[in-house]
């Protein structure tokens, strides 16, 4: 499997990136839009953290800035209705912290501008990820010491302390914020 490829920018076009390694091998990686923006211009190295799509009639490689983001990625390739070129869709549509933060508070909206991703799609992205992003979020949480939030339906203080978290306030600063 690749796992990350380091080299030169050589080309950078509407959602690819074509990468030279020392070896002599062009790679060319399906990337978001936040990545193709982030990507330093031709000329300049790089490292990007890969995916490999193996389909029946194509290996396709896609190259992300960040693991975080890879990681995303990957639990939204495997939403059922989630292909891979959704996927970077939604990953472009909007910075991965606020990509967390409609996951969990359920904003289908937000969601939804995602070029391709209607409202039921957007529903069925926010109810099979939530917990799995709150879980992580939690586990995070619990090794640095903050307290974890705990989101029920309809909370509008345990959501808003969930978003609070996401965008990487501590556990002090969440407590202040719910206060007032």
């Amino acid at each position: 499997m690749i796992a990350l490829i380091e080299g030169t920018v050589v080309e950078k076009s509407e959602g690819e990136a074509i990468v030279m390694t020392a070896g002599g091998v062009g790679y060319r990686l399906m990337c978001s839009m936040n990545t193709l923006s982030s990507l330093p211009a031709a000329g300049d190295k790089c490292r990007l953290y890969t995916h490999l799509n193996v389909r029946e009639d194509a290996m396709e490689l896609y190259g992300f800035l960040q693991t975080e983001e890879r990681e995303m990625f990957r639990r939204l390739i495997a939403i059922s209705g989630i292909g891979a070129r959704s996927a970077l869709q939604i990953l472009g549509s909007m910075p991965l912290s606020n990509l967390r933060l409609a996951i969990l508070t359920g904003d289908v909206a937000a969601l939804s501008r995602a070029p391709g991703i209607g409202k039921k799609t957007a529903q069925r992205i926010s109810l099979e990820l939530k917990d799995k992003l709150a879980k992580d979020q939690s586990s995070f949480s619990a090794q640095s010491g903050g307290a974890i939030p705990v989101v029920l339906p309809g909370d509008k203080g345990g959501e808003a302390a969930a978003a609070l978290a996401v965008l990487g306030y501590g556990s002090q600063e969440i407590a202040a914020a719910l206060k007032g």
